[in-house]
């Protein structure tokens, strides 16, 4: 940034945050007006900081800042609606959604459709007790607004429309390619691809192909960085990487 931005109360969601120097905190934000975007908030570690409380993750806030470099200056916040409250596999989930904005989202990239879609996300994570088909849902929805949307609509190689009982392999880079494979890690069948474009994750054979299809998808974008929500999940669950399983019925569907 060559030129110093004053904002006021812009409506966002704290993302993530982290120790820096002695009281303060960096926060990572996704803005409504102004995207991805982080800030110092000095002294918000301190016992008399007046933001103990506001700045924590799925609470509605309106915060303002000064910009003069690519880290920006936090000049007030304060609540823009009641907190969302989230527990077991519904909170991992919301940090996973955390998490793909953090590592997907170019900063100061004017995002307001996926703000929009985040928080209709996080109010709905509230209110389901599986919330692998959400999350399905979500990083389809973010993928395409982003640009990278799965085309699921006909093969790559030939145009055509695709066929139920014929197997395909999913690329990140070509689409839908025929195959003549019937198992791998990104082979389908074409039933399964397109009740995935139909999203119709009620059923759980749809849910568990979507599931190893997003995983495929998500990690070629990534591009070989971790997410860390996956990693304490392994931990809280006492697996490795190796041993995953696609039951919805004991996955908070991040993985």
């Amino acid at each position: 940034m060559s030129s110093s931005l004053r904002v006021h109360n812009q409506p966002a969601w704290l993302l993530h945050h982290r120790p820096f120097r002695d009281s303060s905190r960096i926060l990572d934000l996704l803005s409504r007006d102004y995207g991805r975007l982080s800030l110092v908030a000095r002294g918000a570690r301190s016992a008399k900081s007046s933001l103990k409380g506001i700045l924590r993750p799925f609470l509605p806030l309106s915060v303002s800042w000064v910009s003069r470099t690519e880290l920006g200056t936090l000049t007030g916040a304060e609540m823009n609606g009641p907190p969302v409250s989230l527990g077991g596999d519904a909170l991992l989930s919301g940090y996973y959604a955390n998490e793909l904005l953090l590592k997907l989202m170019h900063r100061h990239d004017p995002q307001p459709e996926i703000f929009a879609m985040y928080g209709r996300t996080v109010q709905r994570l509230a209110g389901v007790a599986q919330p692998a088909a959400l999350l399905r849902q979500y990083e389809m929805e973010l993928l395409g607004l982003l640009g990278y949307a799965l085309n699921l609509e006909h093969d790559g190689l030939q145009q055509q429309d695709l066929e139920s009982q014929r197997y395909y392999e999913y690329r990140a880079e070509q689409g839908v390619l025929p195959s003549t494979l019937t198992s791998g890690a990104m082979v389908f069948r074409g039933a399964e691809l397109l009740a995935i474009r139909a999203q119709e994750f009620g059923d759980p054979a749809t849910l568990r192909a979507a599931n190893r299809l997003m995983r495929g998808v998500i990690a070629y974008h990534l591009d070989g960085k971790e997410l860390q929500s996956r990693k304490v999940l392994r931990e809280l669950r006492g697996k490795s990487a190796g041993t995953w399983r696609d039951d919805i019925n004991k996955e908070s569907g991040i993985d």
